[in-house]
């Protein structure tokens, strides 16, 4: 069903004030920065081994990202998942009961389909899933 970690996203308030600690503390290898704007939110991605860290900062209040910072603070958001044919993973997942937030695959930071599971139905973790545009079983 999932094939490997991707990504671990990290709510932060400033990337450009996070970014020091993962690039010179950690050497983490920076892949580059985006906003995605349906989401109100700008990532930053680096490589940790076939793994990434997203770091996530609201571009506005009405940002998911901005809620999660006012009432937690900064600090892991959620991971991802990668996998293959997310349409169908995420109806299997429905079919077993879990709740989703996203009934359908949305765009998602570096052009990737993305769904993500209800922290209620995962134990308190919002698990996203994850595919490569153009990966399919």
């Amino acid at each position: 069903m999932v094939n490997k970690v991707d990504h671990i996203g990290i709510a932060v308030h400033s990337i450009s004030n996070a970014l020091p600690f993962y690039q010179d503390v950690l050497s983490l290898s920076f892949l580059g920065e985006e906003e995605v704007i349906e989401q109100q939110v700008k990532v930053a991605f680096l490589k940790i081994g076939e793994t990434k860290i997203e770091l996530l900062e609201p571009l506005s209040s009405r940002s998911p990202i901005a809620k999660f910072l006012e009432k937690k603070g900064e600090g892991v958001h959620h991971i991802a998942f990668g996998t293959s044919n997310i349409h169908s993973r995420l109806e299997e997942i429905r079919e077993k009961g879990i709740a989703l937030i996203d009934e359908i695959p949305r765009i998602g930071a570096a052009n990737m389909l993305i769904g993500f599971l209800h922290p209620t139905s995962t134990h308190g973790t919002l698990i996203e899933l994850c595919e490569k545009r153009g990966e399919e079983e």
